[in-house]
């Protein structure tokens, strides 16, 4: 039979391998269909941000969970510990409001055209990429106090732990800090989760109201296929609830890991679930996102043109 470090070793692997994949393919067809002179889509923009900063979250669990289950327990000391936790919360903090701006975006885009709606609709799509910009900003800065807590296990002997993640641990320098550090970093992803599950009530709310008017016009038995502004919308929002009921779930954990000691195997679980709206969203998009086979075979039409055009000047090279 397979042991359970071996068995936890393949699930983390397969969980990053793939979603690190699909991630990779979101990303080099977005950047290569940008490259051969194709026109984006502005949420395009975003959602290559969202599979660049998907990938670093991956990666900086996985490759340390996939470790620990051969055995590695302690193969990072303060410094690595500090890179790799801050490499994590800054590309988790981006995720999560890079989905938020997908989902302000698109409630936007989808609203009334109203003559105020209609004006900020004009202006949004010129500000995504400094928006995107800013966000790193952010979190860069407000996730400096991970280098301040997070500590190597080797180095934690002595020193009282609140939390210990194996390969690495949070240091107790006392309650009123703890409590500082804690309300400094979820309050960002608070309010970024407000905003989508406002956002997405609105978005249902606006094309449960497209289906009705739908169906008052043209009858009951009358089937129309949805727009592409619809289909990006259902989209989003399928994105933005695996985002939250995975996140809330995280959050159930880490909640429980305070109140008591954490065992292994509730780290496990936690970084499992942390791992699978990056590893899972990428898949959606493939699948859901009517846009992405267009590239895919705009793409590759485009490379077997250059191929053809190639050969005549090959023969010819040779008959010379």
């Amino acid at each position: 039979m397979i042991s359970n470090d071996i068995a936890l070793g393949l699930l983390f692997l397969s969980q990053t391998g793939f979603g690190a994949l699909g991630n990779s393919f979101l990303l080099g067809l977005y950047t290569t269909t940008f490259l051969f002179g194709f026109r984006l889509r502005t949420i395009d923009l975003a959602l290559t941000h969202l599979a660049f900063v998907n990938d670093l979250v991956l990666l900086s669990k996985g490759i340390p969970q996939i470790m620990i289950a051969l055995g590695l327990n302690l193969f990072l000391d303060d410094v690595g510990c500090k890179f790799v936790f801050y490499l994590h919360r800054v590309a988790r903090g981006l995720s999560l409001s890079t989905t938020c701006l997908l989902s302000t975006y698109q409630a936007i885009i989808i609203s009334p055209r109203s003559f105020r709606w209609t004006e900020l609709k004009a202006r949004v799509p010129k500000y995504i990429v400094h928006l995107c910009f800013l966000c790193w900003i952010f979190h860069l800065l407000i996730n400096c106090l991970v280098l301040i807590y997070i500590k190597g296990s080797k180095r934690s002997k002595n020193i009282t732990e609140i939390q210990n993640f194996i390969y690495c641990s949070v240091i107790s320098y006392g309650s009123a800090n703890i409590a500082l550090y804690v309300f400094t970093i979820s309050l960002p992803d608070i309010a970024c989760m407000g905003i989508m599950v406002w956002t997405s009530g609105y978005m249902l709310f606006i094309l449960y109201r497209h289906h009705q008017r739908v169906q008052y016009i043209h009858g009951n038995n009358f089937t129309t296929r949805d727009s592409p502004e619809n289909r990006a919308t259902q989209t989003i929002l399928l994105l933005v609830i695996m985002f939250v009921s995975f996140y809330s779930l995280n959050s159930i954990l880490a909640l429980l890991s305070h109140f008591k000691r954490s065992s292994p195997w509730l780290v496990h679980i936690s970084v499992f679930l942390t791992s699978c709206f990056p590893s899972c969203s990428p898949f959606v998009l493939i699948f859901c996102d009517s846009q992405i086979p267009k590239y895919y075979f705009a793409l590759w039409s485009r490379l077997v043109n250059l191929q053809l055009m190639d050969i005549p000047l090959i023969s010819d090279s040779l008959s010379q």
